[in-house]
């Protein structure tokens, strides 16, 4: 139970740290602008169009309701207020989602696009809570190949998991509630190797090696992640949480999986700085 609640602070540990360490957010600020463009770029080309298309599809289906509710006997005339009840349901439901998609995406191409940066805060974060950094060194070919591989790995993930989820969806009965439980833990599973990829891929462990650590972690990680989840998933103040997510995930790292996994490693195989 402590793991479950202490997981889902990290995020705001990170903002403590920057407030105590204001020397961190000078690798911040090209993350941060990357993240705006990004951010309007998705917005545009996302949110815009797919709202548009939710207010014309709900429009329709309430055209439709109220032709089918004028053959209906005066005693039915509560179904209007149902139907708008439920056309306001479905549009929340949509935007909600809609949010989730386009947080996930800025999380996703944010820490890829912003990585260079991203890795030297967590280098800096790591050897302050440490003392000591540990880098296993690798040619740059090697380097882009490992960047690609585990880019669509995660692609594959979620292709999988979040299709088994859509077919779980169709089931009657308990279908929906486990396509959106699965569909919960494969967004905190994709945030939890987003932002704790830093420390563990300069340890260039394995994709099955990173996954098992994560769920090793548990609950701790569960919340974690949740909580990731949703701060990234909030509109516009996403811009400047995925930052902070990536920051939290190396504190997550130095506090819960370093100790256990690779205090005790001899530092032939680390560069110290």
């Amino acid at each position: 139970m402590t793991g479950l609640i202490a997981g889902g602070t990290y995020p705001f540990r990170a903002l403590a740290l920057f407030l105590r360490k204001p020397a961190f957010l000078t690798y911040l600020f090209f993350p941060l602008l990357l993240n705006v463009v990004l951010g309007i770029g998705l917005y545009l080309g996302i949110f815009a169009p797919s709202w548009q298309w939710i207010n014309t599809e709900l429009s329709d289906f309430n055209a439709f309701l109220a032709q089918w509710e004028g053959t209906l006997p005066p005693w039915l005339g509560f179904l209007d207020e149902v139907g708008a009840g439920l056309g306001w349901v479905f549009r929340i439901a949509l935007s909600l989602g809609l949010f989730l998609l386009i947080g996930l995406l800025l999380a996703q191409f944010g820490t890829l696009l912003g990585a260079p940066w991203y890795g030297k805060l967590s280098e800096k974060i790591e050897q302050f809570k440490t003392q000591q950094m540990e880098i296993v060194e690798i040619g740059p070919i090697q380097e882009v190949r490992r960047a690609v591989l585990f880019e669509l790995k995660k692609l594959l993930l979620l292709l999988v998991v979040g299709g088994t989820c859509f077919i779980v969806n169709t089931l009657p009965g308990l279908g929906s509630t486990i396509a959106t439980i699965g569909g919960f833990s494969l967004g905190s599973t994709l945030v939890c190797l987003d932002f704790l990829d830093s420390p563990l891929e300069r340890r260039r462990l394995k994709f099955r090696q990173k996954l098992g650590l994560i769920y090793g972690t548990l609950p701790a990680t569960a919340s974690f992640g949740l909580v990731s989840l949703f701060l990234v998933s909030i509109p516009l103040l996403n811009l400047i949480t995925v930052p902070l997510c990536v920051a939290s995930g190396t504190l997550f790292f130095c506090d819960r999986i370093w100790p256990k996994h690779f205090k005790q490693q001899t530092p032939s195989a680390s560069a110290q700085n």
